[in-house]
């Protein structure tokens, strides 16, 4: 086809026509990002318990639902679980529907943060993302043991409460700590930017909030939380186990404070990020736990999933990351 040079801007409708067509073929063929750079998801479609696809179509940025697994069409076992440990998800997913067969391929579970999850409960279930508006409430809700408990009490869930591991805080950076992080101190830096989970809905920013006082009194946390905010040098995540590495991949945060086991997450899959440990003296731990909802649509899979959680089997899934099997006593 032969353009006119009087008419340039057809020859750019040509190649951009070209550009969005051929990366169109190469996500609908592949199913995934891998090929995309440092857009999520980041598990190549292995997160996904769908046995039937149908068309492959993930375009990131623009089309990505990252934190939404499986189909939502009929299924056996519904998860609610908080983002922080997604990359978990899968291998527990694919062991547990090893020791329960009937289950393999039916299972659908969201990880975004737990105040929004607990939001989308009370909506009975039903959340947008963009133009499409789907239904499924949860047959289970994992999250921190403090929103778990409480959540019990307020009878969206209801006991036992169900422990299973620990958590610590670290400071994701890019590798190379080109931001010279040496501990919490330095993240209220005037010209240090960071991504900072937000208090509204994401359950690690009081954790963050409590180890900012330990390492340097509201002064810090005033610092990193309030002036820099203002400032627009701590910008405030969504979700932040996706936004962080992100946006430090990206180059528009210098760090940012995570879950230990995220951090180990991106490098065992080859990002060019690494941590910045916070000495216990200054860290906080988190309990993860979870419960069956209310009312739930399977509750005798929502027993068999809460049984497994802590089981040796899980346990070991959740220990490639460095979380911790729970040690304390059994919550009521």
């Amino acid at each position: 086809m032969k353009i006119s040079p009087a008419r340039p801007w057809l020859a750019a409708l040509v190649l951009l026509t070209a550009g969005l067509a051929a990366t169109m073929s190469a996500s609908a063929h592949t199913g995934s990002s891998a090929n995309l750079g440092v857009y999520p998801p980041w598990q190549q479609g292995r997160n996904n318990d769908a046995a039937h696809r149908g068309l492959q179509f993930t375009v990131p940025p623009v089309d990505n639902l990252a934190d939404f697994h499986g189909s939502p069409d009929q299924p056996r076992l519904v998860l609610y679980v908080a983002g922080n440990y997604y990359f978990a998800l899968a291998p527990l997913v694919h062991a547990f529907e090893a020791a329960h067969p009937a289950y393999r391929g039916r299972l659908y579970w969201e990880t975004i943060p737990p105040g929004l999850l607990q939001r989308q409960m009370q909506a009975g279930g039903t959340v947008t993302v963009g133009n499409m508006t789907w239904t499924v409430p949860p047959d289970v809700y994992m999250a921190g043991l403090g929103r778990v408990r409480k959540m019990v009490r307020s009878g969206e869930l209801k006991a036992p409460l169900v422990p299973f591991v620990t958590n610590d805080l670290t400071i994701m950076v890019p590798k190379g700590n080109p931001g010279n992080i040496h501990g919490l101190a330095d993240l209220a830096r005037a010209n240090l930017r960071l991504a900072m989970p937000n208090p509204a809905f994401e359950g690690i920013a009081k954790r963050i909030e409590k180890a900012l006082v330990k390492a340097g009194g509201h002064k810090l946390l005033n610092a990193v939380y309030t002036t820099k905010v203002h400032a627009g040098t701590t910008l405030l995540t969504h979700i932040h186990h996706r936004q962080t590495p992100l946006w430090i991949m990206q180059g528009k945060v210098q760090g940012g404070v995570t879950w230990q086991s995220e951090a180990r997450f991106q490098e065992m899959i080859g990002h060019p990020i690494s941590n910045i440990d916070i000495p216990a003296a200054d860290n906080v731990t988190a309990v993860y736990a979870g419960a069956v909802v209310a009312h739930p649509k399977h509750p005798d899979a929502a027993r068999l999933w809460l049984d497994f959680i802590h089981s040796p089997k899980a346990l070991a899934i959740l220990g490639r990351y460095g979380m911790k099997p729970y040690t304390g006593r059994p919550s009521p």
